[in-house]
């Protein structure tokens, strides 16, 4: 880089007084600490990695408070400076070093920019035998986390872009070559005039199907003919349909082959997409949407045939429930570690199980590499005001829920009177609706904002939020009597009865006064409870057996 480039990367990184995982400003007065300077070398690599850039800056000649230059006298002499190259190597993974290190000279003084590449795929970069990361603008450890992302890419192999011998052109089907040259000019516009003149053998190359003029796996997938799946064995090349009614006994299925880019419709079109209708928050009129949002079913089912693990030799499974759900699931861990990793992230994944075969679907219009698709469908399903969608990935499988119908109409009411929840809020509150257990700092977070309240697990929508959305009935039923409330008509009820009183009608007596949300075997402890304590008290014995209890007053 010349002197101009660099003095334009510097100001704009002064301007908007950056500083975060990717950049570092030091003053280094006249000296600095060598270990420490490695240390940051290790981490800002790692760091470049995780955030696929190509590297990362540390600067030295930058007054760190106000981001302003005051320059350096750190290694002035310039052969004493480039040779930290060779000495950062000896102490680094696989003796990467810098890039290259730049001098600038401003009427403040002199600027070093060390230029540091971002780790290669699949290995991490030590310091002196440690791994080190950024939090915010502080050095730390690399978190094992981190270091198993990054270690993962080593052993990528892109299944998808392997060569099939023998396979050609006409291995291939014309309609889903036709299919796939709209999609692709639609995708790319500014190749619309030149496409149409393109022979097939040149749109397979252009599209990267092909390589020297022999098809990938991604071509047959996409646009093999049926009987072209031989190719791909032992590998399954399959999307299966079943309809399951509400004992989960299966009542239809159909199997779907290869071309991949027609069958997707097919897939679509064996779905039973019915109306549904409810009462929307503040208004008359019911809104009628179909149960399951038609952009969402396609981004969950390209999902899967983008991230399959075709080694496994598994089939895509799609299967439809009666009562308004549909599941997707296919083989294959899920990359990024965790929804919550996609949901947060403003960036792209780092690389695909299948690159050929993504980029390819991409070309087709058929997915976007922005990383914003699973979101989206978040975003569907919170407008709908219906449950968020539900990820397994559990056993090397992905397995994605999508439920087509309000389930709890109070939960419902919450997010059309809440508008300004954030998604993040909303996907734990879906969890509170769906009785799933909360961890410490999920439930912290919403109790911070007064959005629950409750022990643990049985946290219930708060008395706030209940009160401000008109849930109060639904709430009371939930939050139910205080215990010293239910212990008192309990005693009442055995003094009334002095014959004696039995577990029925106990059960009986407190069926409306403990929390709606308690499972039978959590009412029945609570029961135990109230008569221990009773007892502990001295205001009443079991007059029967321990099998058949029988409680009297003690007068």
């Amino acid at each position: 880089m010349n002197e101009a480039v660099l003095k334009k990367i510097l100001n704009s990184l002064l301007l908007n007084n950056i500083e975060n995982e990717l950049v570092e400003f030091k003053e280094a007065k006249n000296s600095y600490d060598f270990s420490k300077l490695g240390q940051y070398f290790s981490a800002l690599s790692n760091e470049a990695n995780l955030k696929a850039k190509e590297f990362a800056w540390l600067i030295f000649g930058i007054k760190n408070a106000h981001k302003t230059i005051v320059g350096t006298q750190f290694r002035t002499n310039y052969s004493h400076l480039h040779s930290l190259k060779s000495e950062v190597a000896n102490k680094t993974t696989n003796r990467i070093t810098f890039i290259e290190i730049y001098e600038i000279t401003f009427p403040e003084g002199r600027i070093i920019m060390f230029q540091i590449p971002a780790a290669p795929a699949g290995i991490p970069i030590a310091w002196d035998g440690h791994f080190y990361g950024r939090d915010g603008e502080s050095l730390s450890p690399l978190n094992l986390e981190e270091i198993e992302r990054i270690r993962k890419q080593a052993t990528h192999f892109d299944w998808s872009a392997a060569i099939v011998e023998g396979a050609a052109i006409h291995d291939l089907d014309p309609e889903a070559i036709s299919l796939a040259r709209e999609n692709f000019v639609r995708k790319n516009e500014r190749l619309a005039s030149q496409a149409p003149g393109w022979s097939d053998e040149t749109f397979l190359k252009k599209s990267k199907l092909s390589i020297g003029g022999k098809l990938t796996r991604t071509a047959i997938l996409l646009l093999g003919l049926s009987e072209s799946d031989q190719f791909l064995l032992p590998s399954q090349a399959r999307i299966t349909w079943q309809l399951r009614d509400s004992g989960n006994l299966n009542r239809d299925y159909e199997h779907f082959g290869i071309p991949f880019l027609l069958a997707i419709d097919k897939v679509y079109a064996k779905i039973r997409n019915l109306k549904y209708r409810y009462q929307k928050v503040g208004t008359l009129f019911p809104e009628e949407v179909t149960q399951y949002d038609q952009t969402s079913i396609r981004e969950v089912l390209n999902n899967c045939i983008a991230h399959q693990d075709y080694t496994k030799n598994e089939r895509i499974n799609v299967v439809e429930f009666e009562d308004g759900k549909l599941l997707f699931s296919n083989a294959g861990e899920f990359l990024p570690g965790t929804i919550e990793n996609v949901l947060e992230s403003d960036e792209p994944p780092r690389f695909y199980r299948n690159n050929h075969l993504a980029q390819a679907m991409v070309n087709f219009n058929m997915i976007d590499t922005v990383g914003s698709g699973i979101k989206s469908i978040f975003l569907q399903q919170k407008a709908r005001f219906f449950p968020m969608p539900d990820y397994d990935l559990s056993n090397n499988m992905v397995k994605t829920t999508i439920t087509g119908k309000i389930l709890d109409m109070e939960y419902a009411k919450v997010l059309a009177r809440n508008p300004s929840l954030t998604l993040e809020e909303i996907i734990l509150l879906d969890k509170v609706q769906k009785g799933k257990l909360l961890t410490n700092q999920e439930a912290l977070q919403l109790k911070s904002k007064y959005l629950i309240e409750g022990k643990r697990p049985n946290y219930i929508i708060s008395e706030r939020l209940a009160t401000s959305t008109g849930q109060v009935a639904s709430y009371l039923k939930l939050k139910g009597e205080n215990l010293a409330y239910c212990k008192q008509k309990v005693f009442e009820l055995i003094t009334m009865n002095k014959s004696g009183t039995h577990k029925r009608e106990i059960k009986e007596l407190l069926a409306n006064k403990l929390p709606e949300n308690l499972t039978e075997k959590q009412k029945e402890n609570k029961m135990s409870y109230i008569l221990r304590k009773l007892k502990e008290e001295g205001r009443i014995k079991n007059a029967g057996s321990d099998a058949i209890p029988s409680w009297i007053p003690i007068s």
